[in-house]
């Protein structure tokens, strides 16, 4: 029998991209908690994996021709998965040059632009001193809005990002777009964004893994050391 997928995770949206891709693809992986909020991100050992101090990150000990590989970035890192398993990709070259597009329009659009937006709204008014900082608040919530207004596009003909098929682009993008209410959105704008949403949701490998250690999912606004865990950058030998 395989080694199970060491995936090291920590309950955030990036976090939810892989645990709901090895939940959907049925791959057996092991849970290895990432406290980003005590810093773990930044010891050695996971360093040795994910060099950027990010979760997630996996090592798959039956890598390309049977060695282990440690993989980092969520979006490389389901692209690995869906080529490994062979599905959630698409079954021609057309629909997954569809999916690669939508997959690097989270990760270049969607992924930093709302957490920006999470920064700005949520956590930076709890500091000390408090940064509320109307510019950066207006100007992320209103990128949010825009970057919605294309997925509602192109939701409008078709049951999930790529297509009709779901798809790693569709466990990249929902984690983000499912905390609408933290980016100060009005769901109410995109009625096929929240269709999408509820039929993703409904899906029982994407309820599986957004649970995936849901209770140690903290709200970091009034904790001053994970604020400088999160939110200091920190130094490189």
């Amino acid at each position: 029998m395989t080694d199970p997928i060491q995936l090291y995770f920590w309950p955030t949206p990036n976090g939810w991209k892989i645990a709901i891709a090895l939940e959907e693809m049925g791959l057996p992986y092991a849970l290895n908690l990432v406290d980003i909020g005590a810093g773990a991100q930044f010891q050695p050992d996971f360093l040795a994996i994910s060099p950027n101090s990010r979760m997630p990150a996996i090592v798959d000990p039956d890598g390309p021709d049977g060695a282990p590989v440690s993989i980092f970035e969520s979006g490389a890192i389901l692209q690995y998965l869906a080529r490994k398993t062979g599905r959630f990709y698409g079954q021609t070259a057309r629909q997954r040059l569809v999916v690669d597009q939508w997959l690097m329009w989270q990760m270049g659009g969607l992924g930093p632009m709302a957490g920006q937006a999470h920064h700005f709204l949520k956590y930076a008014p709890a500091m000390e001193p408090p940064q509320v900082l109307p510019y950066a608040q207006d100007r992320y919530r209103a990128e949010v809005r825009r970057l919605y207004g294309v997925l509602e596009r192109q939701l409008f003909t078709h049951d999930f990002v790529a297509g009709d098929f779901f798809s790693i682009a569709d466990m990249a993008i929902w984690p983000w777009a499912s905390l609408w209410q933290g980016q100060e959105q009005d769901i109410t704008d995109f009625p096929k964004m929240d269709a999408w949403l509820a039929r993703c949701a409904a899906r029982p490998g994407v309820a599986r893994g957004r649970a995936l250690a849901a209770e140690l999912r903290g709200n970091f606004k009034g904790n001053r050391e994970a604020q400088k865990a999160l939110f200091t950058p920190k130094p490189r030998d």
